[in-house]
């Protein structure tokens, strides 16, 4: 039989097979608001089976802010949108947006979709946002004439006096700084991915870390919170280990701030986040977690929303393309990365999600 004859005989996907196929959680709740059923994704966002979730309170699984929300969603004949909603699953805190339709065939009945708000819908617009491709195309003359200006300060140290020297070394200086900004802006600009593979989170981090603490100030009280248990995870070792020294070093430098500087770095299994990938047009699974916390003052407030966007810094001589750099190099591996403030503790977190690795080395 054919694939045309094989597809017209297979009938087409039934309403249970539709909903199970949706990226985004739906809920179905009773009148009384507890949980009657779930998707898979929904599952998958709530870090629960369907199983365990049926039959509890909606209000106790989506922690919700806004009391006068939650007044609303009492009411059996609500029907709300929320944008940008701040919630807690699982004591942790999220965004999301929310819709609440009613069923008209069963009064008090209620669908209810939650997707991810404070990435999703962001990473998406990165994917359609076009990187720098044309300072990266750019940049590629201006090294050209760098390098001859580098040389010609060179030839001039040799022959200069005393007094001349330092001028010719900062010439020096100044020319490698800008060539590792131009290097910085060719890696933003570069549209093709590094090859992902099975990776050993913790050995990466470790090389990370060995390299930071080359230039780390010997104050710093450096702490590891790892769980050995965590499988590999796919991504690219060259790209998760330049992430990973970004990341530390900017932990150390705003932690210099503090009378007693800390860093943590924590490794932990996190189920419940997803993500809709635009270019593979489906969702990937990133149960991995790897956050990076620093007890500095933290990104102006400001700036918070932006920190991930290119020439932003908090930095009072940054560049504002490391961020960046990392925000492309762990889409590059569908992953995911954000930021977050505790301003009560006085911490700043770093977080990074990526997919496991399968033991037969497939692909998420």
């Amino acid at each position: 039989m054919s694939k045309e004859a094989s597809a017209a005989a297979t009938p087409p996907p039934g309403p249970s097979d539709q909903i199970a196929g949706l990226s985004f959680a739906l809920l179905l709740v009773t009148p009384e608001l507890r949980i009657a059923e779930v998707n898979p994704a929904g599952e998958v966002l709530l870090g629960a089976s369907a199983a365990r979730l049926s039959g509890r309170e909606l209000l106790d699984v989506l922690g919700l802010t806004q009391s006068d929300l939650a007044e609303r969603l009492k009411d059996p004949e609500a029907q709300l949108v929320a944008r940008g909603l701040d919630v807690t699953i699982n004591e942790r805190p999220w965004r999301t947006n929310l819709t609440v339709s009613t069923m008209a065939s069963h009064p008090g009945w209620r669908m209810i979709t939650l997707s991810d708000a404070s990435q999703g819908e962001r990473f998406e617009e990165q994917e359609r946002r076009p990187v720098l491709r044309g300072p990266a195309v750019l940049a590629h003359e201006i090294k050209n004439p760098l390098a001859a200006i580098r040389g010609a300060a060179q030839l001039l140290e040799k022959q200069a006096s005393d007094k001349q020297a330092p001028l010719t070394r900062l010439v020096v200086q100044e020319v490698d700084r800008i060539a590792q900004l131009i290097d910085r802006m060719q890696r933003l600009g570069r549209e093709q991915s590094e090859p992902v593979a099975p990776v050993n989170l913790h050995e990466a981090i470790r090389k990370a870390i060995s390299t930071v603490k080359m230039t780390a100030d010997d104050a710093v009280a450096w702490k590891e919170e790892f769980d050995p248990s965590l499988p590999p995870v796919l991504a690219n070792d060259g790209a998760l280990v330049q992430v990973l020294v970004n990341l530390i070093a900017n932990a150390r430098d705003a932690a210099s701030q503090n009378v007693a500087p800390q860093i943590r770095i924590r490794t932990r299994f996190a189920g419940g986040v997803v993500t809709n990938v635009i270019r593979l047009g489906r969702s990937i699974k990133l149960p991995i977690e790897i956050r990076v916390s620093d007890n500095g003052s933290g990104v102006d407030p400001a700036l918070r929303d932006h920190i991930f966007e290119p020439f932003v810094s908090s930095k009072a001589h940054g560049q504002g393309l490391g961020l960046a750099l990392v925000q492309k190099l762990v889409r590059d591996m569908n992953g995911r990365v954000s930021h977050e403030r505790d301003d009560a503790a006085g911490w700043t977190h770093f977080r990074i999600q990526l997919p496991v690795a399968k033991p037969n080395g497939e692909k998420t």
